[in-house]
């Protein structure tokens, strides 16, 4: 059966363009100085994976037939894909027909366990990366953690967002590649396609980010931020899911380290001026 999959034909576009041909053996290519295109020829990734250049063509003009899973698995091995990256692969070649549910309320329950860890940054964020819920400690490191905040735009549109994120860099490539991987397939929802299109429109970055279709759900991690009070704070991290599509993160720094005296001097702070 024909399909018309235009997700999946930019996927693959976009993922062969990032394969060099020297990481797959075409060491003569990559030196060619006829050579135009970034990354793999069609007709090379379509040798690597085993299947017809012509039947390729068709997958990446998003009017060939409907994949089978041999040819999904060939595919994955070709363009380099890690697991998450191979998952949303196939989600995208076997779109489900209805969209995951997503929240953009938190539960009261959520928010009192919030408010419990006065020593504790942590937040929630929906499918669409707002936040839904946080406590006063994580508003007082990073004002981005405010909720009602999109982090997306947050972190590519105010400058102050940048400057509070030590490696601004990484953080950016993270909340891309994992906005990807909570929305999934997901295009048809209306917010979705305003946040996409307000950052692809603002921000250069953010496009050249968008374009490379990384997938990737960061569990766990380092952040680092920059207060003006007690200065450079760097927390580990971990995100932890919850309903509809919500995700719980809590912060805390390594036990006796600089970090966990600057984060007390914080939450110390922070008691004086509500108290």
């Amino acid at each position: 059966m024909a399909m018309d999959n235009a997700a999946l034909a930019e996927f693959l576009r976009a993922r062969r363009a990032l394969v060099r041909p020297e990481d797959v053996g075409l060491g003569d290519a990559a030196g060619d100085p006829r050579r135009r295109v970034t990354g793999l020829r069609r007709e090379e990734l379509a040798l690597l994976a085993g299947v017809s250049a012509d039947y390729y063509v068709r997958l990446e003009q998003g009017r060939g037939h409907r994949p089978s899973e041999s040819v999904l698995e060939s595919l994955a091995r070709a363009l380099r894909l890690d697991g998450e990256l191979t998952e949303h692969l196939y989600a995208l070649a076997r779109p489900t027909p209805t969209a995951p549910r997503t929240r953009e309320r938190v539960s009261d329950t959520v928010q009192e366990l919030l408010d419990a860890w006065t020593t504790t940054p942590a937040t929630v964020t929906s499918r669409r990366m707002n936040v839904v819920g946080a406590n006063a400690l994580a508003c007082e490191l990073a004002p981005c953690y405010t909720p009602g905040t999109n982090l997306l735009r947050s972190v590519f549109l105010d400058p102050d967002t940048h400057e509070t994120h030590v490696d601004w860099n990484t953080a950016a490539a993270d909340a891309v590649a994992n906005f990807r991987a909570r929305i999934g397939t997901e295009r048809d929802d209306p917010e979705l396609k305003e946040l996409i299109g307000e950052l692809s429109l603002q921000s250069q970055e953010f496009r050249e980010l968008w374009a490379r279709h990384d997938v990737r759900t960061t569990a766990a991690g380092v952040k680092s931020f920059r207060h003006p009070e007690v200065g450079v704070v760097s927390l580990r991290f971990h995100a932890m899911p919850l309903e509809d599509g919500q995700v719980l993160t809590v912060l805390h720094a390594r036990p006796g380290s600089p970090d966990e005296r600057s984060l007390t001097l914080l939450a110390t702070m922070l008691a004086t001026r509500r108290g």
